[in-house]
């Protein structure tokens, strides 16, 4: 079987399929919840329960880039382009990468409770729901710096789904602050490793970019 090359894998889309199916397929909680793997820890498909495949170094790379791919809901060249960025940065390339994708405004406005998922943080961002500093930005992948407010727009305050993410949120990361009442949070810093999913091992997607 042979491998996609860097080029074909820049032209394929953002992976819009069922997020459970995705998530059991890469055996990993793309939401960060594990609720996806309560039922069926096994891939999907009639073989899901009793296939079993050793991957090579090449797949176990792969998928871990999948699985922080889709976990932050990214297309590949968006992915490919933000590594790009991290490899300029001084420190930790793997640190520097996971940064940058959550520093994403899709990002933080999920880190801020302001939506429930990912997905439904760049639908929020998308239809210009969001203020950032003040000033309305509809793109999900811009980049939020530290030291930002994100807050939703005042018109768009009184919606159910923002208000019932926001209930559902127990509490949010130490690197952003939020005042729920008034739907306005600060971005107060770039997260430290240990305070993001520490079942990922970004280590493999530099490996990765660096084969």
């Amino acid at each position: 079987m042979c491998h996609k090359t860097h080029k074909e894998e820049l032209k394929m889309a953002r992976n819009t399929g069922p997020v459970w199916k995705i998530s059991r397929r890469l055996g990993f909680s793309i939401l960060e919840t594990g609720e996806e793997l309560q039922r069926r820890t096994y891939a999907p498909g009639q073989h899901g329960p009793t296939k079993r495949i050793k991957l090579s170094n090449y797949g176990t790379q792969l998928r871990e880039k999948q699985r922080i791919r889709n976990m932050y809901g990214v297309n590949e060249r968006q992915f490919a382009n933000t590594y790009i960025k991290a490899e300029k940065m001084a420190g930790v390339k793997g640190h520097n990468f996971l940064c940058l994708l959550e520093s994403r405004l899709d990002n933080i406005v999920y880190r801020m409770g302001f939506a429930r998922t990912r997905r439904a943080a760049r639908q929020l961002v998308n239809h210009g729901h969001i203020l950032v500093n003040g000033k309305k930005v509809d793109i999900p992948s811009f980049t939020v710096k530290p030291g930002s407010t994100v807050e939703v727009k005042e018109k768009s305050k009184s919606m159910a789904c923002i208000a019932d993410a926001l209930e559902a949120t127990l509490n949010t990361v130490a690197f952003v602050t939020v005042d729920k009442e008034n739907k306005k949070g600060t971005y107060v810093r770039m997260p430290e490793r240990n305070e993001l999913n520490q079942e990922i091992n970004e280590l493999l997607v530099v490996e990765y970019y660096n084969r």
